[in-house]
């Protein structure tokens, strides 16, 4: 559990490296160079995360471990990751070489991003998939798991940050938004809400989503976005919003103890948080700038948010004919 731990929060110092790279490119921080302030800080969270698996790795082989067994069960990948980012550090510096350096939405698009972009997925996901294959323990020994599935939603939460309701504040008000804008916003919200719910309702399905997962996993999540909001001030009151929202989810899931064997209220619960999540937003943002979208846009999106949830749900967990025909012999 110890290695879990250091793997947990050198996790959580690399995220915030890649989250202050991003500030530093939506707030126009960046130049003609790729030796940054913020690439130091980003490169030296990788370091960090490489030297704790490649000396492992090293100490196990020189004790005479074989291959499979020089890092802890479930690193693997995070391993892969690290090899990842040796090969995409230099790409990101040729790339920048070649085509000049990004600014705003070009920066998560670029190719080399999107080799770093897994390369610290698959290393922040080690202690998630360390913990899966062992029997669920207390909470303590449960909470790397629960942040580094909070590291894992970061990050892609990042790199879909142009989706993502305190990115941008879709529907801030008072003025009416331009139909495209519109359409781009609520889709974004949808986008957002698969990226938050699903993979709680995937440690629900195993019987793994201790007390206090939503608040951690959701809460996070939005105050780390909260810092690439680039048109004013930190959004403070959505953000506070969102995560009493998500305490509210944790109180809701108390009540409700969704769990394989309760599909009915498994299926309430992935319906009830991310309505919730955007009763609160825009509530947040009713009683600070002004909800820019009508009555009948921003309460369908409540409403569908809702459903999107639901039936993300049925994938997670199948009807239990489903399950039981798949289960059946052939």
């Amino acid at each position: 559990m110890s290695f879990d731990w250091i793997a947990t929060l050198l996790s959580l110092t690399f995220l915030g490296g890649v989250y202050l790279d991003g500030w530093a490119h939506s707030h126009g921080r960046v130049d003609d160079t790729f030796f940054t302030p913020w690439h130091a800080v980003l490169y030296s969270g990788f370091l960090a995360m490489a030297a704790l698996l490649l000396g492992h790795a090293v100490w196990r082989l020189a004790r005479g471990a074989r291959w499979r067994a020089a890092l802890p069960d479930g690193y693997g990948l995070s391993l892969a990751g690290v090899a990842l980012w040796l090969v995409g550090g230099p790409f990101d510096l040729a790339w920048h070489s070649v085509f000049g350096f990004e600014a705003n939405v070009e920066a998560l698009l670029s190719p080399a991003h999107t080799v770093l972009a897994l390369g610290v997925a698959l290393m922040t996901s080690g202690p998630l998939r360390a913990a899966l294959r062992r029997p669920a323990g207390r909470w303590p020994d449960e909470l790397p798991m629960l942040l580094s599935v909070a590291c894992i939603v970061a990050n892609l939460t990042f790199f879909t940050q142009i989706a993502h309701p305190l990115a941008n504040l879709w529907a801030a008000g008072p003025r009416r938004w331009s139909q495209d804008v519109t359409e781009l916003g609520i889709v974004s919200m949808l986008l957002t809400t698969v990226i938050l719910i699903a993979p709680l309702l995937l440690l629900l399905r195993q019987g793994r989503l201790p007390a206090g997962a939503v608040t951690i996993v959701v809460g996070l999540d939005c105050v780390a976005t909260g810092v690439l909001f680039d048109h004013g001030p930190y959004p403070l009151v959505p953000v506070i919003a969102m995560v009493a929202a998500a305490v509210a989810g944790d109180v809701l899931r108390a009540a409700l103890r969704p769990s394989v064997a309760r599909p009915a209220a498994f299926r309430w619960f992935a319906l009830a948080v991310p309505a919730l999540l955007h009763v609160a937003y825009f509530a947040a943002l009713a009683v600070t700038v002004g909800i820019g979208y009508s009555p009948h846009l921003w309460m369908g999106v409540i409403v569908f948010a809702g459903v999107v949830g639901w039936l993300l749900s049925y994938l997670v967990l199948p009807p239990r004919a489903v399950v039981g025909r798949e289960a059946a012999p052939a």
